[in-house]
């Protein structure tokens, strides 16, 4: 028997309900059934590998049914389980973009829908960062109106807005988005953009994914593999961490002594100072010295991230870490407010920080172990740890 086709048809917030309530696989499996595409096609964006995709939307509605009694019915699901999948897939090819670039590349030659064709292949690469860089509401809206090709009107139902809110808000978004392409030299109008996004941003999954992810995640996961698991703990990690609202100096602090970060994203308004490198012996760093100091070597590189932090200087700040490091890939998909004020705290608990071991691994990998100093109003914490990885010529923090 078809397990949807004797479910009544209930919104999404009704099967989400139904299944949190009495663990119903009929109202899980129709949930699958109305997004699989949307998840696997984001998976397959990032990783241009049908196999890592499928294990990705696995994981993705894991985390749907571990969750589906806690989300607020203010939820967009369809907007929920896109940056779910997004910041999964970030996660996944965190270490490998390389190798997942060219595999990105094959993928969007063999699935371009013409006359879209040429536009597709210039957006889609930077489709799913540009998404990440709006906000949850215009991120709702592009992917309720283009992902999903709902109605204005279907829009503005969901986003609790009228028909003509929802029609600006969907426009304001496009235009965030012909902005963020047009920085990275894809030149397109708003109308493009939409049409090339709805025609092809949401590919069919494979005919059986539905039908095995049911199953799994049904069980919340106590039957996946265990590199599906690593992807969901890795997931739930930075979903907490995103959703993290103002929390305690020490707190942010033992944050980045762990090996985590975040990043100020507004736009540079002074030009980056001429690097002045760190002293070979230097290993005091108090917070009124800090100053861009390039990323000639790891010390260099570690003092330019906490200067930029300062600062609030996104260039720098970007500048600083290693494209395929966890920091990077960890700050994907934060909001402004969170990010801003998270990193604001950060650097307001500090009066500075010493670096008290360096380890070489390698030529081209060093291990800084430092203690952040903190006021004398402050609790003391221990001392934390940054890898920092040469890149070409340059040294740049990776996690």
């Amino acid at each position: 028997m078809d397990i949807i086709g004797w479910m009544p048809e209930l919104d999404d917030h009704e099967l989400l309900a139904e299944f949190a309530r009495y663990e119903s696989e009929a109202a899980f499996a129709a949930l699958v059934a109305r997004y699989v595409n949307l998840v696997y096609s984001t998976a397959l964006r990032f990783t241009g590998n049908p196999h890592h995709a499928e294990e990705i939307t696995q994981a993705v509605f894991i985390i749907l049914a571990r969750k589906a009694g806690k989300l607020s019915p203010r939820t967009v699901l369809s907007g929920w389980l896109y940056q779910t999948a997004r910041l999964t897939a970030a996660n996944f090819v965190k270490g490998e973009i390389r190798r997942q670039r060219r595999e990105q590349e094959a993928y969007m030659q063999s699935t371009l829908t013409e006359p879209d064709a040429a536009a597709w292949q210039q957006l889609a690469p930077q489709l799913d960062e540009a998404m990440g860089r709006l906000g949850e509401t215009d991120r709702n809206a592009i992917v309720l109106r283009f992902f999903e090709n709902k109605t204005a009107q279907e829009v503005g139902a969901a986003l609790k807005l009228t028909e003509a809110a929802a029609h600006k808000r969907v426009n304001r978004a496009l235009e965030k988005l012909r902005k963020f392409f047009s920085k990275r030299g894809v030149d397109s109008t708003a109308a493009t953009i939409a049409e090339t996004i709805s025609a092809n941003s949401v590919q069919a999954a494979p005919v059986a994914l539905a039908k095995a992810v049911t199953a799994v995640a049904i069980a919340k996961g106590a039957a996946a593999s265990a590199s599906t698991l690593t992807l969901v703990k890795g997931a739930l990690k930075i979903m907490a961490w995103t959703k993290a609202k103002t929390a305690g100096v020490v707190g942010v602090v033992m944050l980045l002594a762990a090996g985590t970060a975040t990043i100020i994203i507004y736009h540079q308004r002074q030009p980056i100072p001429k690097p002045q490198p760190v002293a070979f012996s230097q290993t005091d760093f108090p917070k009124a010295s800090w100053r861009f100091v390039g990323y000639a070597d790891p010390e260099s590189a570690f003092e330019s991230t906490f200067w930029a932090m300062n600062q609030g200087d996104v260039k720098a700040y970007l500048a600083s870490l290693a494209p395929d490091g966890g920091l990077f890939n960890e700050a994907q998909g934060k909001s402004e407010s969170e990010i801003v004020t998270q990193n604001r705290q950060i650097v307001q608990g500090l009066t500075g920080y010493k670096i008290i071991d360096k380890k070489t691994v390698s030529d081209g990998r060093v291990i800084l172990t430092f203690q952040p100093e903190m006021g004398t109003d402050q609790n003391p914490v221990p001392p934390g740890r940054m890898v920092i990885r040469r890149i070409g010529n340059e040294w740049k923090v990776s996690g």
